[in-house]
């Protein structure tokens, strides 16, 4: 793949990732509420899998014929669905707010799942 094309790849999965974290942040927030960052969190674990599904899916393809996907899904999609910047401003917010046992929560919660969630991802992608 060219390099404007992989760039072109990139931004295109990056508008569509970041939408649908918006989409998944509002409707978290109408469902669950607004009192804890319950859509980034989401986001983080849902693309943290992915990313782990696809980086062992691309991988594993017979020579590379899935590899020309790579900027599109990975760099694009979970690197405009997922957050950390949002991540460490809800947190921020939450300490600003007064609540800073949610943000140790937040902070100590989140990690784990990311990683494991990644290597669910992986593994579900090895194992298919």
């Amino acid at each position: 793949m060219s390099a404007w094309k992989a760039y072109l790849a990139v931004g295109v999965g990056s508008g569509i990732g970041s939408a649908l974290r918006y989409g998944v942040s509002l409707l978290s927030q109408a469902a669950l509420g607004g009192y804890f960052p319950w859509g980034t969190l989401i986001v983080n674990v849902l693309g943290s899998c992915l990313i782990g599904w696809l980086a062992a899916t691309l991988a594993s393809a017979p020579r590379g014929q899935l590899a020309r996907f790579q900027p599109l899904l990975v760099a694009g999609f979970c690197g405009g669905f997922t957050t950390f910047s949002l991540f460490s401003l809800e947190t921020l917010h939450l300490v600003q707010l007064g609540r800073p046992g949610a943000a140790l929560i937040y902070i100590v919660v989140s990690l784990p799942l990311w990683l494991g969630a990644a290597v669910v991802g992986e593994r579900m992608a090895l194992f298919r």
